[in-house]
């Protein structure tokens, strides 16, 4: 009988990346688009404020690696109205282009992408595993935007006995 001792892979090359260089890019990038989102929030609520639109809700739900937006509401005190056929400047940028991006945007289309970047930052990854969901109420009238978010989470709880 032949007895064969394991053998180690061969070590790894030490890392050509660097890490703290990507890290400063990140943030000076995270940065720029924080910087742009006041100017953006505040054509969004002179948009809706222009429209007659007191508040807008967002309901979003995510699980399982996937997650959307369900609805986007617009309204006026306690009815129910339709998005204006309007279209307001948004600044953005991309990940291939250092220059900020302006974009014309439906009022709809500005609020999707505010909500969505706003989950980004506070929870990101809020779509996986067992996910998240809630309700964005943008109040134009005090020009704020609320974030309701319920995360979900599967518990275990392990108890042992001997008697």
């Amino acid at each position: 009988m032949t007895q064969t001792e394991p053998t180690l892979a061969a070590p790894m090359a030490p890392s050509r990346i660097d890490f703290a260089a990507m890290l400063a890019q990140q943030a000076e990038r995270d940065a720029r688009v924080t910087a742009l989102r006041p100017a953006n929030k505040d054509r969004l609520f002179d948009g809706l404020a222009a429209a007659g639109i007191s508040h807008v809700t967002v309901v979003f739900d995510g699980y399982g690696d996937s997650g959307q937006i369900e609805s986007i509401s617009a309204w006026s005190g306690e009815t129910a109205v339709d998005f204006p056929d309007v279209q307001i400047a948004y600044a953005a940028l991309t990940w291939d282009n250092p220059e900020v991006e302006m974009r014309e945007l439906s009022l709809e289309d500005v609020v999707e992408q505010m909500a969505y970047d706003f989950l980004s930052d506070t929870h990101g990854g809020w779509e996986n595993n067992d996910g998240a969901y809630g309700e964005f109420c943008f109040d134009a009238s005090a020009r704020c935007i609320h974030l309701e978010f319920n995360e979900r989470f599967t518990s275990s709880e392990l108890y042992n006995y001997e008697f």
